[in-house]
Protein backbone atom coordinates (compact mmCIF):
# COMPACT_ATOMS: atom_id res chain seq x y z
CA UNK A 1 0.00 0.00 0.00
CA UNK A 2 1.88 3.31 -1.05
CA UNK A 3 0.95 7.45 -2.18
CA UNK A 4 2.83 9.25 -3.95
CA UNK A 5 3.71 12.23 -3.39
CA UNK A 6 5.88 14.26 -6.30
CA UNK A 7 8.95 12.14 -6.05
CA UNK A 8 8.39 11.07 -2.28
CA UNK A 9 6.52 7.72 -1.93
CA UNK A 10 4.81 6.91 1.52
CA UNK A 11 4.63 3.02 2.26
CA UNK A 12 1.93 2.35 4.41
CA UNK A 13 0.81 -0.39 6.92
CA UNK A 14 -0.65 -2.97 4.37
CA UNK A 15 -3.82 -4.97 5.47
CA UNK A 16 -2.79 -8.00 7.67
CA UNK A 17 -5.66 -9.86 6.71
CA UNK A 18 -7.13 -12.31 9.27
CA UNK A 19 -9.61 -9.56 11.17
CA UNK A 20 -6.70 -7.80 12.09
CA UNK A 21 -6.48 -3.69 11.88
CA UNK A 22 -3.46 -3.02 13.79
CA UNK A 23 -0.02 -3.90 14.06
CA UNK A 24 3.60 -3.04 16.11
CA UNK A 25 6.63 -2.25 14.54
CA UNK A 26 9.33 -4.66 16.45
CA UNK A 27 12.57 -3.61 14.60
CA UNK A 28 13.52 -0.92 11.96
CA UNK A 29 15.83 -2.36 9.41
CA UNK A 30 16.41 0.34 7.37
CA UNK A 31 17.30 4.12 8.19
CA UNK A 32 16.68 7.42 6.46
CA UNK A 33 19.42 7.36 4.14
CA UNK A 34 19.95 4.28 3.08
CA UNK A 35 19.05 2.85 0.06
CA UNK A 36 16.39 0.07 -0.27
CA UNK A 37 15.24 -1.91 -3.62
CA UNK A 38 11.96 -3.76 -4.31
CA UNK A 39 11.49 -6.69 -2.33
CA UNK A 40 14.07 -5.76 0.38
CA UNK A 41 12.59 -6.10 3.85
CA UNK A 42 12.96 -2.60 5.66
CA UNK A 43 10.75 -3.66 8.82
CA UNK A 44 9.79 -6.19 11.45
CA UNK A 45 5.69 -6.38 12.72
CA UNK A 46 3.52 -8.21 15.52
CA UNK A 47 0.12 -8.87 14.94
CA UNK A 48 -1.96 -10.53 17.39
CA UNK A 49 -1.40 -13.37 15.54
CA UNK A 50 2.66 -13.51 14.60
CA UNK A 51 5.60 -11.76 13.93
CA UNK A 52 5.79 -10.90 10.24
CA UNK A 53 8.14 -8.90 7.75
CA UNK A 54 7.50 -6.00 5.69
CA UNK A 55 9.00 -5.44 2.23
CA UNK A 56 9.41 -2.03 0.17
CA UNK A 57 7.65 -2.57 -2.57
CA UNK A 58 9.87 0.04 -5.23
CA UNK A 59 13.43 1.23 -4.95
CA UNK A 60 14.20 4.32 -3.85
CA UNK A 61 16.04 6.12 -0.68
CA UNK A 62 14.54 6.15 2.92
CA UNK A 63 13.48 10.08 3.79
CA UNK A 64 12.00 9.20 7.16
CA UNK A 65 10.32 6.36 9.42
CA UNK A 66 7.36 8.04 10.90
CA UNK A 67 7.32 5.91 13.85
CA UNK A 68 9.55 4.59 16.70
CA UNK A 69 10.01 0.87 17.66
CA UNK A 70 7.57 -0.22 19.84
CA UNK A 71 4.58 1.95 18.05
CA UNK A 72 0.88 0.26 17.38
CA UNK A 73 0.37 1.39 14.32
CA UNK A 74 -3.12 1.15 12.47
CA UNK A 75 -3.67 -0.38 9.35
CA UNK A 76 -3.56 1.92 6.04
CA UNK A 77 -1.49 4.44 7.90
CA UNK A 78 1.98 5.61 6.34
CA UNK A 79 5.35 4.04 7.99
CA UNK A 80 8.12 5.07 6.34
CA UNK A 81 9.02 7.86 3.29
CA UNK A 82 11.01 6.82 0.63
CA UNK A 83 12.28 8.93 -2.43
CA UNK A 84 11.91 6.88 -5.29
CA UNK A 85 14.88 5.55 -7.39
CA UNK A 86 15.94 8.45 -10.21
CA UNK A 87 14.58 11.28 -8.63
CA UNK A 88 15.74 13.89 -6.76
CA UNK A 89 14.67 13.69 -2.56
CA UNK A 90 11.44 15.38 -1.74
CA UNK A 91 11.71 17.30 1.51
CA UNK A 92 11.07 15.17 4.59
CA UNK A 93 8.04 16.31 6.60
CA UNK A 94 7.84 19.22 8.40
CA UNK A 95 7.64 17.21 12.11
CA UNK A 96 10.48 15.40 10.93
CA UNK A 97 14.30 16.25 11.27
CA UNK A 98 16.07 17.18 8.03
CA UNK A 99 17.51 14.20 6.50
CA UNK A 100 21.07 13.97 5.19
CA UNK A 101 20.89 14.51 1.49
CA UNK A 102 21.02 11.49 -0.73
CA UNK A 103 23.59 10.71 -3.47
CA UNK A 104 22.44 11.32 -6.84
CA UNK A 105 20.88 8.92 -8.58
CA UNK A 106 23.44 6.30 -10.84
CA UNK A 107 21.20 5.11 -13.35
CA UNK A 108 16.90 5.39 -13.83
CA UNK A 109 14.79 2.13 -13.76
CA UNK A 110 11.84 1.44 -15.66
CA UNK A 111 8.60 2.76 -14.08
CA UNK A 112 7.26 -0.41 -11.64
CA UNK A 113 3.14 -1.78 -12.65
CA UNK A 114 1.35 -1.01 -9.66
CA UNK A 115 0.34 -4.08 -6.72
CA UNK A 116 -1.26 -4.32 -3.71
CA UNK A 117 1.48 -4.84 -1.09
CA UNK A 118 0.59 -7.22 1.33
CA UNK A 119 2.33 -8.85 4.31
CA UNK A 120 4.65 -11.84 3.93
CA UNK A 121 3.17 -15.02 3.76
CA UNK A 122 -0.24 -13.53 3.08
CA UNK A 123 -0.64 -13.44 -0.47
CA UNK A 124 1.21 -13.54 -3.65
CA UNK A 125 2.59 -10.67 -5.36
CA UNK A 126 2.24 -9.99 -8.86
CA UNK A 127 5.04 -9.78 -11.18
CA UNK A 128 8.66 -10.91 -10.04
CA UNK A 129 11.55 -8.08 -9.71
CA UNK A 130 15.50 -8.97 -10.43
CA UNK A 131 18.04 -7.79 -8.39
CA UNK A 132 20.45 -5.13 -10.12
CA UNK A 133 23.92 -5.69 -10.61
CA UNK A 134 26.32 -4.38 -7.64
CA UNK A 135 28.14 -0.97 -8.78
CA UNK A 136 31.07 -0.90 -7.84
CA UNK A 137 32.44 2.79 -8.83
CA UNK A 138 30.53 4.78 -6.54
CA UNK A 139 32.69 6.21 -3.74
CA UNK A 140 31.28 5.71 -0.33
CA UNK A 141 29.96 8.96 1.27
CA UNK A 142 30.59 8.92 4.75
CA UNK A 143 27.61 11.95 5.52
CA UNK A 144 26.61 12.05 9.29
CA UNK A 145 22.52 12.07 8.83
CA UNK A 146 20.86 14.03 11.18
CA UNK A 147 19.13 12.00 14.31
CA UNK A 148 15.47 10.67 13.22
CA UNK A 149 12.39 12.71 15.05
CA UNK A 150 8.88 10.74 14.94
CA UNK A 151 6.61 13.47 13.42
CA UNK A 152 3.23 14.85 16.78
CA UNK A 153 0.44 12.96 14.88
CA UNK A 154 2.30 9.35 14.67
CA UNK A 155 3.54 10.03 18.75
CA UNK A 156 0.04 10.99 19.38
CA UNK A 157 -1.28 7.92 18.27
CA UNK A 158 0.86 5.38 20.33
CA UNK A 159 -0.79 5.14 23.68
CA UNK A 160 2.22 4.59 25.74
CA UNK A 161 5.46 6.80 24.89
CA UNK A 162 7.87 5.46 22.26
CA UNK A 163 11.19 5.44 23.19
CA UNK A 164 12.91 8.31 20.44
CA UNK A 165 14.30 6.68 17.92
CA UNK A 166 18.74 6.76 18.07
CA UNK A 167 20.68 8.96 15.88
CA UNK A 168 21.58 7.00 12.97
CA UNK A 169 25.18 6.63 12.92
CA UNK A 170 26.23 5.75 9.01
CA UNK A 171 28.03 2.49 9.08
CA UNK A 172 31.35 1.68 7.36
CA UNK A 173 31.04 0.92 3.63
CA UNK A 174 32.09 -1.94 2.05
CA UNK A 175 34.88 -1.50 -0.63
CA UNK A 176 32.01 -1.30 -3.22
CA UNK A 177 29.97 0.83 -1.41
CA UNK A 178 26.89 -1.17 -1.70
CA UNK A 179 25.69 -2.49 1.71
CA UNK A 180 26.13 -6.08 1.89
CA UNK A 181 23.69 -8.53 0.26
CA UNK A 182 22.30 -11.11 2.53
CA UNK A 183 18.71 -12.62 3.35
CA UNK A 184 16.70 -11.52 6.97
CA UNK A 185 17.01 -14.84 8.24
CA UNK A 186 21.36 -14.55 7.63
CA UNK A 187 21.37 -10.98 8.84
CA UNK A 188 19.87 -12.51 11.78
CA UNK A 189 21.71 -14.79 11.94
CA UNK A 190 24.91 -12.69 11.97
CA UNK A 191 23.52 -10.30 14.91
CA UNK A 192 22.90 -13.05 16.98
CA UNK A 193 26.44 -14.32 16.62
CA UNK A 194 27.83 -10.52 16.69
CA UNK A 195 29.25 -10.77 13.04
CA UNK A 196 29.76 -7.73 10.62
CA UNK A 197 28.08 -8.62 7.72
CA UNK A 198 30.99 -6.08 6.13
CA UNK A 199 33.31 -8.11 7.10
CA UNK A 200 32.10 -11.05 5.63
CA UNK A 201 33.29 -12.65 2.28
CA UNK A 202 30.73 -13.71 0.57
CA UNK A 203 30.19 -16.75 -1.70
CA UNK A 204 26.43 -17.15 -2.23
CA UNK A 205 25.36 -16.51 -6.12
CA UNK A 206 25.77 -12.48 -7.32
CA UNK A 207 28.18 -11.76 -4.15
CA UNK A 208 24.89 -12.63 -1.45
CA UNK A 209 26.10 -13.75 1.85
CA UNK A 210 24.98 -17.33 3.17
CA UNK A 211 24.83 -18.59 6.41
CA UNK A 212 27.83 -20.78 5.99
CA UNK A 213 29.86 -17.73 5.42
CA UNK A 214 28.84 -15.97 8.80
CA UNK A 215 29.34 -19.42 10.56
CA UNK A 216 32.72 -19.29 8.61
CA UNK A 217 33.49 -16.01 10.00
CA UNK A 218 32.11 -16.65 13.74
CA UNK A 219 36.09 -17.56 15.50
CA UNK A 220 35.47 -19.77 17.56
CA UNK A 221 32.12 -21.22 16.01
CA UNK A 222 29.69 -21.13 18.88
CA UNK A 223 28.95 -24.04 20.70
CA UNK A 224 25.56 -26.25 19.29
CA UNK A 225 22.85 -25.57 22.44
CA UNK A 226 22.68 -28.41 23.84
CA UNK A 227 19.08 -30.45 22.94
CA UNK A 228 16.44 -31.03 26.11
CA UNK A 229 13.44 -32.83 25.68
CA UNK A 230 11.47 -32.02 22.87
CA UNK A 231 8.75 -31.52 25.46
CA UNK A 232 9.60 -28.43 26.41
CA UNK A 233 8.82 -27.31 23.08
CA UNK A 234 10.00 -23.66 23.17
CA UNK A 235 11.59 -21.20 25.58
CA UNK A 236 10.04 -19.98 27.90
CA UNK A 237 8.68 -16.48 28.32
CA UNK A 238 11.20 -13.58 29.77
CA UNK A 239 10.33 -12.46 33.13
CA UNK A 240 8.14 -9.52 33.98
CA UNK A 241 9.83 -6.58 34.62
CA UNK A 242 10.54 -6.28 38.21
CA UNK A 243 9.13 -3.14 39.93
CA UNK A 244 11.79 -1.03 41.91
CA UNK A 245 11.03 -0.99 45.80
CA UNK A 246 7.81 0.87 46.01
CA UNK A 247 6.89 1.97 42.61
CA UNK A 248 4.75 0.03 40.04
CA UNK A 249 5.44 -1.23 36.49
CA UNK A 250 3.14 -0.87 34.25
CA UNK A 251 3.18 -3.69 31.13
CA UNK A 252 1.51 -2.73 27.65
CA UNK A 253 -0.91 -5.86 26.86
CA UNK A 254 -0.96 -5.91 23.15
CA UNK A 255 0.08 -7.94 20.23
CA UNK A 256 -0.15 -12.07 20.73
CA UNK A 257 -0.79 -11.64 24.99
CA UNK A 258 -3.60 -9.11 24.32
CA UNK A 259 -5.31 -11.46 21.35
CA UNK A 260 -4.51 -14.79 23.71
CA UNK A 261 -6.33 -12.38 26.31
CA UNK A 262 -9.09 -12.07 24.54
CA UNK A 263 -9.74 -15.33 23.06
CA UNK A 264 -9.04 -17.19 26.63
CA UNK A 265 -12.03 -14.89 28.34
CA UNK A 266 -13.80 -15.64 25.19
CA UNK A 267 -13.34 -19.50 25.84
CA UNK A 268 -14.03 -19.56 29.20
CA UNK A 269 -17.13 -17.53 29.54
CA UNK A 270 -18.43 -19.15 26.35
CA UNK A 271 -18.08 -23.24 26.86
CA UNK A 272 -19.08 -24.73 29.71
CA UNK A 273 -15.62 -26.71 30.72
CA UNK A 274 -15.49 -29.82 32.47
CA UNK A 275 -12.00 -31.10 33.62
CA UNK A 276 -11.02 -35.24 34.39
CA UNK A 277 -8.00 -36.44 35.75
CA UNK A 278 -5.83 -39.22 35.85
CA UNK A 279 -2.32 -40.39 37.18
CA UNK A 280 -0.49 -42.91 35.17
CA UNK A 281 2.25 -45.44 35.40
CA UNK A 282 4.57 -44.20 32.57
CA UNK A 283 7.60 -46.61 33.01
CA UNK A 284 7.37 -48.58 30.27
CA UNK A 285 6.63 -45.13 27.81
CA UNK A 286 9.94 -43.51 29.15
CA UNK A 287 11.64 -46.97 28.62
CA UNK A 288 10.42 -46.47 25.18
CA UNK A 289 11.66 -43.31 24.66
CA UNK A 290 14.98 -43.86 25.82
CA UNK A 291 14.78 -46.28 23.43
CA UNK A 292 13.80 -45.29 20.08
CA UNK A 293 16.59 -42.03 21.26
CA UNK A 294 19.26 -44.39 21.46
CA UNK A 295 18.53 -46.83 18.00
CA UNK A 296 17.95 -44.27 15.76
CA UNK A 297 14.75 -45.86 14.28
CA UNK A 298 12.54 -43.13 13.12
CA UNK A 299 16.01 -41.63 11.36
CA UNK A 300 18.57 -39.70 11.19
CA UNK A 301 18.15 -36.12 13.26
CA UNK A 302 14.67 -37.39 14.32
CA UNK A 303 13.73 -36.14 17.78
CA UNK A 304 12.15 -38.89 20.22
CA UNK A 305 10.97 -37.00 23.41
CA UNK A 306 7.92 -37.98 25.30
CA UNK A 307 5.61 -35.67 23.78
CA UNK A 308 6.12 -37.39 20.83
CA UNK A 309 4.28 -40.60 22.78
CA UNK A 310 1.71 -38.49 24.59
CA UNK A 311 0.17 -36.96 21.15
CA UNK A 312 0.65 -40.02 19.35
CA UNK A 313 -1.55 -41.88 22.29
CA UNK A 314 -3.99 -38.98 22.30
CA UNK A 315 -4.72 -38.99 18.25
CA UNK A 316 -4.95 -42.89 18.77
CA UNK A 317 -7.65 -41.97 21.43
CA UNK A 318 -9.27 -39.98 19.11
CA UNK A 319 -9.78 -41.89 16.31
CA UNK A 320 -11.20 -44.78 18.95
CA UNK A 321 -13.52 -41.83 19.65
CA UNK A 322 -13.65 -39.26 16.78
CA UNK A 323 -16.94 -37.46 18.47
CA UNK A 324 -14.12 -35.52 20.31
CA UNK A 325 -12.79 -33.87 17.40
CA UNK A 326 -15.49 -31.48 16.90
CA UNK A 327 -16.36 -28.19 16.87
CA UNK A 328 -19.48 -26.01 17.95
CA UNK A 329 -21.16 -23.59 15.80
CA UNK A 330 -22.93 -21.35 17.58
CA UNK A 331 -24.94 -19.27 14.46
CA UNK A 332 -26.30 -22.53 13.06
CA UNK A 333 -26.72 -24.09 16.28
CA UNK A 334 -24.87 -27.31 15.33
CA UNK A 335 -21.94 -29.65 16.29
CA UNK A 336 -19.27 -29.69 13.61
CA UNK A 337 -17.57 -32.99 13.09
CA UNK A 338 -14.20 -32.38 11.83
CA UNK A 339 -12.89 -34.40 9.17
CA UNK A 340 -9.35 -34.74 9.89
CA UNK A 341 -7.12 -33.93 13.38
CA UNK A 342 -4.87 -30.86 13.11
CA UNK A 343 -3.32 -31.31 16.38
CA UNK A 344 -2.66 -28.27 18.66
CA UNK A 345 0.65 -27.94 20.70
CA UNK A 346 0.41 -24.71 23.38
CA UNK A 347 3.55 -22.75 23.36
CA UNK A 348 5.03 -19.98 25.36
CA UNK A 349 7.25 -17.78 23.55
CA UNK A 350 8.71 -14.10 24.15
CA UNK A 351 5.83 -12.66 22.90
CA UNK A 352 3.18 -14.77 24.53
CA UNK A 353 1.37 -17.81 24.98
CA UNK A 354 0.63 -19.34 21.15
CA UNK A 355 -1.02 -22.86 19.82
CA UNK A 356 0.39 -23.78 16.11
CA UNK A 357 -1.20 -26.83 15.31
CA UNK A 358 0.28 -29.92 13.28
CA UNK A 359 -2.41 -30.02 9.97
CA UNK A 360 -3.78 -33.35 9.28
CA UNK A 361 -2.17 -35.28 12.38
CA UNK A 362 -4.10 -38.74 12.91
CA UNK A 363 -2.77 -39.25 9.06
CA UNK A 364 0.99 -39.22 10.33
CA UNK A 365 3.37 -41.92 11.11
CA UNK A 366 5.17 -41.39 14.57
CA UNK A 367 8.32 -40.67 12.29
CA UNK A 368 6.35 -38.16 10.67
CA UNK A 369 4.31 -36.49 13.93
CA UNK A 370 8.13 -36.69 15.02
CA UNK A 371 9.60 -34.29 12.59
CA UNK A 372 5.97 -32.26 12.24
CA UNK A 373 6.75 -31.62 16.02
CA UNK A 374 10.43 -31.35 15.35
CA UNK A 375 9.57 -28.75 12.85
CA UNK A 376 7.30 -26.82 15.38
CA UNK A 377 9.02 -26.39 18.06
CA UNK A 378 11.67 -24.66 15.76
CA UNK A 379 9.28 -22.38 14.19
CA UNK A 380 7.95 -21.53 17.56
CA UNK A 381 11.40 -20.95 19.20
CA UNK A 382 12.44 -18.36 16.09
CA UNK A 383 9.09 -16.35 16.40
CA UNK A 384 8.14 -16.75 13.44
CA UNK A 385 5.19 -18.98 13.79
CA UNK A 386 2.55 -18.31 10.99
CA UNK A 387 -1.08 -17.48 11.39
CA UNK A 388 -1.62 -19.85 8.87
CA UNK A 389 0.14 -22.58 11.25
CA UNK A 390 -2.27 -21.69 13.83
CA UNK A 391 -5.41 -21.62 12.31
CA UNK A 392 -7.76 -24.61 12.23
CA UNK A 393 -7.27 -26.61 15.51
CA UNK A 394 -9.28 -28.99 16.62
CA UNK A 395 -7.47 -30.25 20.08
CA UNK A 396 -4.27 -29.07 21.44
CA UNK A 397 -1.94 -30.93 24.20
CA UNK A 398 -0.31 -27.89 27.28
CA UNK A 399 3.10 -30.13 28.37
CA UNK A 400 3.05 -28.10 32.07
CA UNK A 401 5.09 -30.73 33.23
CA UNK A 402 8.46 -29.00 32.01
CA UNK A 403 8.29 -26.21 34.61
CA UNK A 404 7.45 -29.02 37.29
CA UNK A 405 4.02 -28.90 37.58
CA UNK A 406 2.06 -31.76 38.29
CA UNK A 407 -1.24 -30.84 36.02
CA UNK A 408 -3.77 -28.25 36.24
CA UNK A 409 -7.46 -27.42 34.62
CA UNK A 410 -6.55 -26.19 30.48
CA UNK A 411 -8.74 -23.79 28.96
CA UNK A 412 -9.91 -24.68 25.69
CA UNK A 413 -8.48 -23.06 22.50
CA UNK A 414 -11.53 -21.18 20.87
CA UNK A 415 -13.49 -23.81 18.83
CA UNK A 416 -12.14 -26.67 20.18
CA UNK A 417 -14.04 -29.30 22.13
CA UNK A 418 -11.02 -30.56 24.23
CA UNK A 419 -7.48 -30.34 25.60
CA UNK A 420 -4.99 -32.13 27.57
CA UNK A 421 -2.65 -31.27 30.21
CA UNK A 422 0.47 -33.44 30.75
CA UNK A 423 2.37 -33.06 33.91
CA UNK A 424 5.59 -33.87 34.91
CA UNK A 425 6.42 -37.44 35.43
CA UNK A 426 7.99 -38.34 38.99
CA UNK A 427 9.59 -41.56 40.51
CA UNK A 428 7.02 -42.13 42.92
CA UNK A 429 5.75 -45.31 44.93
CA UNK A 430 3.96 -47.39 42.72
CA UNK A 431 1.69 -50.84 43.67
CA UNK A 432 3.38 -53.02 40.37
CA UNK A 433 2.64 -56.72 40.25
CA UNK A 434 1.70 -57.05 43.88
CA UNK A 435 4.15 -55.13 44.84
CA UNK A 436 5.06 -51.20 46.22
CA UNK A 437 8.21 -50.27 44.11
CA UNK A 438 9.38 -47.08 42.80
CA UNK A 439 7.44 -46.16 38.96
CA UNK A 440 7.76 -43.22 36.71
CA UNK A 441 4.45 -41.70 37.20
CA UNK A 442 2.91 -38.49 35.68
CA UNK A 443 -0.61 -36.82 35.68
CA UNK A 444 -2.98 -36.03 32.86
CA UNK A 445 -5.63 -34.12 32.81
CA UNK A 446 -8.29 -33.32 29.48
CA UNK A 447 -10.98 -30.44 29.66
CA UNK A 448 -13.70 -30.52 27.58
CA UNK A 449 -16.47 -28.70 26.06
CA UNK A 450 -19.61 -30.04 27.94
CA UNK A 451 -22.02 -29.27 25.10
CA UNK A 452 -20.27 -31.48 22.81
CA UNK A 453 -18.62 -34.21 24.68
CA UNK A 454 -20.54 -35.32 27.56
CA UNK A 455 -19.02 -37.17 30.94
CA UNK A 456 -18.53 -40.70 29.00
CA UNK A 457 -17.12 -39.98 26.07
CA UNK A 458 -14.27 -37.49 27.66
CA UNK A 459 -13.75 -40.12 29.98
CA UNK A 460 -13.48 -42.48 27.49
CA UNK A 461 -11.01 -40.28 25.68
CA UNK A 462 -8.75 -39.85 28.68
CA UNK A 463 -9.01 -43.33 30.11
CA UNK A 464 -7.23 -45.01 26.63
CA UNK A 465 -5.28 -41.85 26.41
CA UNK A 466 -3.77 -43.37 30.29
CA UNK A 467 -4.00 -46.74 28.80
CA UNK A 468 -1.94 -46.37 26.11
CA UNK A 469 1.02 -44.67 27.98
CA UNK A 470 0.86 -47.16 30.27
CA UNK A 471 1.07 -49.63 27.79
CA UNK A 472 2.65 -48.45 24.91
CA UNK A 473 2.74 -51.45 22.74
CA UNK A 474 -1.01 -50.55 22.09
CA UNK A 475 -0.13 -48.16 19.47
CA UNK A 476 0.21 -50.95 17.37
CA UNK A 477 -2.63 -53.18 18.43
CA UNK A 478 -5.20 -50.49 18.76
CA UNK A 479 -3.98 -48.35 15.28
Amino acid sequence: MTTDVGSLREFKMPDVGEGLTEAEILKWYVQPGDTVTDGQIVCEVETAKAAVELPIPFNGTVQALHFAEGATVDVGTSIIAVAVAGAAPAAAPVAAAVAAPAPAALDEEPAEPARREVLVGYGPRTGGTQRRARRTTVTAVAAAPAPVAVPVAAAAAVAAPARALAPVVPAQQSVSGERPLAKPPVRKLAKDLGIDLRTVVPTGRDGIITREDVHAAAAPAPAPVAETVVASAVESAPAAPVAAAGTDVRVPIKGVRKATAQAMVASAFTAPHVTEFVQVDVTRTMKLVRTLKESGELGPGVRVSPLLLVAKALLTAIKRNPEVNASWDEAAQEIVLRGQVNLGIAAATPRGLIVPNIKNAGALTLTGLATELGSLVDTARQGRTSPADMAGGSVTITNVGVFGVDTGTPILNPGEAAILAFGAVRELPWVHKGKVVPRQVTTLALSFDHRMVDGELGSKVLADVAAILERPKRLITWA
